[in-house]
């Protein structure tokens, strides 16, 4: 069936899926190789805030008590942060502020989450944790100034309905922390953005009584946050994990639930920000590597920004520590494997979205055509996907479109497409058929490198009425993007390309 694509918008297309993106460990911005990563993804996507854990943990070692004359103090040391900052500032990218976890020397408990140990239990004193909080953020402020860290979104704490994350997953004592981190913030500043409850995917009983608390206390809350995953059950197998998913539009329906519950709470009509999401949680889950991950998400990036303000991938990168050190060669984020610079095919994912025009033309099950102001149409393309092993998928997918391409009397349209799926840009099938090399060779690594990249294939199309017949034949999970450019003819009247051998007569 051909998809006829009208000439006038049918809306914006929203960059929330650009708004920001997710990380490992906040101390990891001080390796190289992440530093190198993120300047790849900046490249090639370029988000606008990034998001992480353990601001607060040990590892960046704001918290520094001491003892001096016999009484207790405490000493805020920001060397790290300011170079994690710094770094992340460099690259374009502002962070998205998470307050956690606990300083091991302020907390009342010693359960930890992680390989590197994050201290998930209140604080031993409310006052000491809001001191902390205050000088934090107003060091942000002193050093970066508060016109810049009013666009920094700071989110209080991380999943909290969670026994991993939150000693008894206590709702209570999370409303207090909720309180104290918010009110330090806008002593501050009164403009500063704040926000919660950051809860996990099946914790939205959590919403109501969180807007019933801030309600009833005048507590400031800017917007509010949320994460969403699509698998089941870990089954854990040596250095991995394999995880059921439910359908992609699991998703979606995740990201519309908080302004679902909070329709009749005076926190409706607030910012809501899904502060992580993808399929699996989990980075030692091989889906990440694959075209199939590619072709699951791409309807959730086409469809996600009409629903949130802000949709963060979790993550960008493989240097990512939380079950320990990666023994795998694949190992979590869309992005780089660490010094490697090999992409994955969730990767061109998002660097294809990041090509796509403003203005939305035509949406459907399995395809988005907008158009660039300069006219330039950019038609991205997915192959179906079940996760379910109900709906076999078919090795073809065809997308036909009926696109409109100006201005008047345009004859002729450049038509570049870039593909990714299970064989054009898929690293992790190269490494499979090479017997899943565990340290791969310098030659092998080139090879990996290369069979990341998309295919890229190029033609004249006719255009006829102003209108391109665009038809896009795709392999099994395969994602494409189409940029359709009109041509203005410049070739001069004394060219003559059957002469490229000379004459001959």
């Amino acid at each position: 069936m051909r998809h006829i694509v009208a000439d006038q918008p049918v809306g914006r297309f929203p960059d929330a899926w650009r708004a920001c993106v997710g990380t490992g460990r906040l101390d990891l911005a001080l390796r190289r190789d992440y530093h190198d990563s993120l300047a790849m993804v900046q490249r090639d996507i370029g988000f606008r805030h990034i998001r992480g854990h353990g601001l607060l943990s040990d590892g960046v070692g704001v918290h520094r008590p001491y003892e001096y004359e016999g009484t207790r103090r405490v000493h805020h040391s920001f060397g790290y942060l300011d170079q994690i900052v710094d770094g992340f500032l460099d690259l374009g990218v502002k962070p998205f502020v998470e307050l956690g976890f606990m300083p091991s020397a302020l907390a009342s408990g010693d359960q930890t989450v992680f390989w590197w140990r994050g201290n998930v239990t209140p604080p031993s004193s409310w006052s000491e944790w809001a001191d902390l909080v205050r000088a934090t953020i107003g060091h942000l402020v002193d050093r970066y100034g508060l016109d810049e860290v009013r666009h920094w979104p700071i989110e209080v704490w991380n999943e909290p309905n969670l026994t991993d994350f939150w000693a008894g997953a206590d709702r209570d004592a999370y409303h207090r922390l909720y309180e104290v981190s918010a009110y330090a913030v806008k002593e501050v500043d009164p403009a500063l953005q704040v926000g919660g409850p950051a809860i996990s995917p099946g914790a939205d009983e959590w919403l109501a009584p969180f807007a019933e608390y801030v309600t009833a206390r005048g507590v400031p809350v800017d917007f509010v946050s949320r994460h969403a995953y699509t698998s089941g059950p870990a089954r854990h197998v040596p250095f991995g994990t394999y995880q059921t998913l439910e359908p992609a539009t699991h998703l979606l329906e995740q990201f519309a639930a908080p302004a679902r519950h909070l329709a009749d709470t005076p926190l409706a009509g607030l910012p809501v920000h899904i502060t992580e999401f993808n399929s699996s949680y989990r980075p030692d889950n091989p889906i990440h590597d694959t075209a199939l991950h590619a072709a699951y998400l791409a309807p959730v990036l086409a469809a996600g920004g009409d629903l949130v303000d802000s949709f963060s991938y979790w993550t960008f990168c493989d240097v990512f520590e939380e079950q320990g050190i990666p023994t795998a060669l694949f190992h979590g984020g869309f992005g780089l494997l660490t010094h490697r610079q090999i992409r994955k095919p969730t990767y061109h994912l998002y660097a294809f979205v990041a090509r796509l025009g403003d203005e939305v033309l035509a949406r459907g099950e399995d395809h988005l055509v907008t158009r660039h102001p300069d006219g330039r149409i950019a038609v991205l393309a997915w192959g179906p996907v079940d996760v379910t092993g109900r709906e076999p998928v078919p090795e073809r997918h065809t997308v036909e479109l009926s696109v409109p391409l100006g201005p008047p009397g345009t004859a002729s349209a450049f038509l570049l497409r870039s593909s990714v799926g299970e064989e054009a840009g898929n690293a992790f099938a190269a490494w499979q058929e090479m017997g899943r090399p565990r340290s791969p060779s310098p030659r092998q690594v080139d090879d990996l490198r290369a069979a990341s990249e998309p295919t890229r294939t190029h033609r004249a199309t006719p255009v006829v009425a102003g209108r391109v017949e665009l038809d896009l034949s795709l392999t099994r999970h395969e994602v494409t993007l189409a940029e359709l450019t009109p041509v203005v003819d410049e070739t001069p009247p004394w060219c003559d390309d059957t002469r490229l051998l000379g004459d001959r007569r």
